[in-house]
């Protein structure tokens, strides 16, 4: 038998080429391949066929594409015999195959022996050993198979493990005076990763080397101009040498060893943004917060989620950011990080967490600069090697993230300015973005945004079963309901309130629902107690924004006692012309303060009312028109 996976997806039975059937069944045999000797989940089996949706049947479709690629494989296998080539393991399947017989595992023994050459300061062997494993390289990975499978992590790490042998492979050739033997995929290479400054680096010098000084200086300013244009920088150090040795003609036999480390299995990063030196290998950032226990509900957000933030089932890209916005307390940031945790393997090289804090009444919103900062270092970027100026680190972060897949969790953001340089420009990578403003700036440039609404009743009940006992509830369902009610099913109320009563069997829910009723009028039944953010808190932090005039309307919105209100009622209570009105009503509406349910209608949730009224007793102020 012979396989090929590293371009079109092949199989011969000695000189007889197989027919693999279905795309889906050769996308199949594809990941058992590039996963040849270890054994594959069928959770990742389906997630390739059928990224996040699969259908019901998907087990037994699957268990129809194996049994008919084993008959493929050894058609003289008698019915139900298990076979000796596609085996079932339990929670998967695994292919087994010699090394011989799969190209990739012939590509990766001739790496191997390439790097110990390279390693024993023999690099015309290396070099011969680096060509010999890019021999088997014949185009795209896995091609032949839906567009959305390829998109896979283990399909794209195997293209990177190609880029990374063919930086090797220019590294050695340049070293013994061979730079014609490497040109060809090294071409290919820069082609499949058309920003990879290091790349694109060993293909000017080896262009160079051959005596191609005019093709190697287009090629340069080919990568300068891309640059330039996607990610708004200027080429880094490596580059940026390699084209001064063209221009002064001092290409030839490399008098220095390696710029890459011969010993590494993926590429090693080079970073470098305006001069910056370059840095350490890319790390791989795991900062998403603890995921909730007592998530509940959100089915239909959670799908809108990975139906336009998730990978594109045919092939298109998924938008650079999403928003998740909505009112105070209403669960953004619990919603980000649970699917956030979820999709988490669909951004293989890592997720980001960045806490702006932009509506934290005990401080300020945190600037661009410092985020930076922190995402960099998180990156594994040394302090030392980061450069002076916004411009500077928007444009390393993004070099840094291209040609990766990375997510992006930007939370409590305060405004468009806030976020523009903390946005990835890597197409595979997604900035998952929540904030109590509705941020246009952000939607007119691309973004998607998601509105989250109080829970639903059901869902209310089942947030508060798991944090406080659902044997508890059914006890007295009655007052649940009214807990749930009086809480307007705002998750932060629930968790303030469910955090009183946990661990404390003797207090009924009926007591707990009485107390909310007796002190209906102030937000006292909400407030924590351990230093954890509760609602007055979190409706603080959103007016403290808001300009005077909103405010004062804000504060006078109690006094309607209508269902909802219009710009001609904001006027009545304010004194204000009509026009001025609607205008303060959508200020308050970007801040998520009230909704515009219906286009010129405005309601307002019945805990933001009671903390509108709670201002204006506090403050003692007496708001006339």
């Amino acid at each position: 038998m012979r396989f090929e996976v590293l371009g079109p997806v092949r199989a011969w039975r000695e000189d007889d080429e197989l027919d693999l059937g279905f795309p889906q069944q050769r996308a199949l045999l594809a990941l058992l391949l590039a996963h040849t000797g270890r054994a594959v989940p069928t959770s990742e089996v389906l997630d390739v066929l059928w990224a996040e949706r699969p259908p019901a049947s998907a087990q037994n479709v699957v268990r129809r594409y194996a049994g008919a690629l084993r008959r493929l494989l050894e058609p003289e296998l008698p019915p139900r015999a298990p076979g000796r080539r596609l085996l079932r393991r339990p929670g998967g399947y695994l292919l087994a195959a010699e090394p011989d017989e799969v190209d990739l595992l012939r590509f990766r023994e001739l790496t191997r022996q390439g790097k110990r050459a390279a390693a024993t300061g023999r690099p015309e062997t290396a070099a011969r050993s680096f060509t010999e494993a890019l021999e088997e390289w014949r185009g795209p990975v896995a091609m032949g198979i839906p567009a959305s499978a390829r998109e896979h992590v283990q399909f794209t790490a195997v293209e990177r493990e190609l880029l990374h042998t063919a930086g090797l492979a220019a590294d050695a050739a340049l070293l013994c005076g061979r730079a014609e033997q490497v040109l060809p995929a090294l071409r290919r290479a820069a082609a499949l990763d058309p920003l990879d400054e290091p790349l694109h680096a060993r293909l000017v010098l080896s262009l160079a080397a051959c005596g191609l000084q005019a093709e190697a200086l287009k090629a340069y300013e080919d990568v300068r101009r891309r640059l330039t244009a996607e990610l708004g920088i200027a080429p880094g150090a490596e580059l940026a040498a390699a084209h001064t040795r063209v221009l002064r003609q001092e290409v030839g036999r490399l008098t220095s060893g390696p710029t890459v480390d011969l010993g590494r299995e993926v590429p090693a990063v080079r970073v470098g943004s305006g001069g910056t030196p370059e840095g350490p290998p890319l790390a791989r950032p795991a900062q998403l917060p603890p995921d909730l226990a007592a998530f509940a509900g959100r089915g239909a957000e959670l799908e809108w989620l990975t139906d336009r933030a998730g990978p594109s089932p045919g092939g298109a890209e998924a938008p650079a950011a999403v928003l998740i916005g909505g009112m105070a307390g209403v669960g953004k940031t619990t919603l980000a990080v649970h699917w956030a945790h979820r999709a988490a393997h669909h951004f293989p090289d890592g997720q980001l967490h960045v806490p702006l804090r932009g509506f934290d009444p005990a401080g300020p919103a945190v600037e661009p600069e410092e985020a930076l900062r922190g995402m960099l270092a998180a990156l594994g970027v040394a302090a030392p090697r980061m450069p002076d100026g916004l411009a500077a680190l928007t444009g390393l972060y993004r070099t840094l993230l291209a040609g990766r897949r990375v997510l992006v969790v930007l939370d409590d953001a305060t405004g468009t300015e806030q976020l523009r340089p903390l946005l990835p420009a890597a197409p595979g990578c997604l900035a998952l973005v929540t904030s109590r403003h509705a941020l246009p700036g952000l939607i007119a440039s691309g973004a998607r945004p998601l509105r989250l609404e109080p829970l639903s009743a059901e869902d209310a009940r089942e947030t508060l079963a798991l944090r406080i006992g659902a044997d508890r509830l059914a006890a007295e369902p009655r007052a649940g309901d009214e807990i749930v009610a009086r809480c307007g099913r705002l998750p932060l109320a629930l968790s303030a309130v469910a955090a009183r009563v946990t661990g404390r069997r003797d207090v009924a829910l009926s007591t707990v629902a009485a107390e909310l009723r007796d002190c209906h009028s102030r937000l006292d039944a909400f407030t924590a107690t351990d230093g954890t953010p509760d609602v007055r808190a979190a409706f603080l932090g959103s007016y403290r924004l808001l300009s005077p005039e909103s405010a004062r309307l804000f504060r006078l919105l109690p006094r309607h006692t209508g269902p909802d209100l219009t710009p001609a009622g904001a006027a009545a209570l304010t004194g204000l012309p009509v026009r001025r009105a609607r205008l303060l009503l959508g200020e308050l509406a970007d801040a998520h303060l009230v909704t515009e349910h219906t286009p010129g209608r405005y309601s307002l949730h019945d805990l933001l009312r009671v903390f509108a009224a709670e201002l204006t007793q506090e403050q003692g102020l007496s708001e006339v028109p």
